[in-house]
């Protein structure tokens, strides 16, 4: 399995057959600057954790110019198809479901967050519970990207059902955990074999290094992984 961020939440995960984008937020990345035809290119998946425009992203383009399956909610796909998206591409879930993706699964669970997309003149349009997503392979390590959220005790359910081997945390503060929360929620709730911190260094009112979550992990530092922009990480 290979994993590339191209900063801030925007994943891209290659295993098998399955090319998959999380979070596809590309184009206006003060951390990207390389467009979305690359990263988009073969991509046969995105998943979309929450409706915020920085999550959202470039979602509509890639999809229309790939054909590639929409997994999100409810509302995000419903919203994305009336802005063109075809809805025999949709695979809806919310919390507690798993969809069948086709060479991996995936299963949406609780965020502490909020989900909305801005439509002009200060109004936002309400785009479903926001999440994040387990994707479970038969023969590579489950994922778990948060989404954005803050500390919960039932991530604690969450590793007893799922168990994650890898967590894309959310560490910049601000709009998601802190770098003390994210470290004590990866140290008491998970096991993780890897830990990718994201959702910071991108805009300058959140945290921009991982340096205090590094210190934060203890022990378990040697846990985190922080790859380089647009660099493919072999996990």
């Amino acid at each position: 399995m290979k994993i590339t961020w191209y900063g801030h939440s925007a994943f891209r995960i290659d295993h098998g057959d399955a090319r998959i984008l999380i979070d596809p937020f590309l184009t206006g990345n003060p951390s990207w600057d390389g467009g979305w035809e690359g990263p988009a290119e073969g991509v046969t998946h995105v998943l979309l954790t929450h409706g915020h425009d920085d999550h959202l992203g470039d979602s509509v383009d890639i999809l229309k110019a790939t054909g590639a399956m929409l997994v999100a909610n409810f509302e995000i796909c419903m919203y994305l198809v009336g802005q063109g998206v075809d809805d025999g591409k949709i695979n809806p879930g919310n919390h507690g479901g798993t969809v069948d993706c086709g060479g991996f699964v995936t299963s949406f669970v609780r965020a502490e967050h909020s989900s909305s997309s801005q439509t002009g003149g200060g109004q936002n349009v309400y785009l479903g519970n926001p999440g994040g997503l387990i994707l479970a392979f038969e023969d590579a390590p489950t994922v778990y990207h948060m989404g954005d959220t803050a500390i919960f005790a039932d991530m604690g359910l969450i590793d007893e059902f799922h168990r994650p081997q890898i967590g894309i945390v959310p560490i910049g503060d601000r709009f998601t955990m802190g770098a003390q929360a994210a470290a004590l929620a990866c140290r008491r709730y998970f096991n993780f074999d890897k830990v990718i911190p994201c959702h910071f260094g991108s805009f300058p009112i959140i945290d921009q290094t991982a340096d205090a979550f590094v210190d934060a992990m203890e022990g378990e530092s040697g846990t985190v992984l922080l790859p380089k922009i647009g660099e493919p990480a072999d996990v």
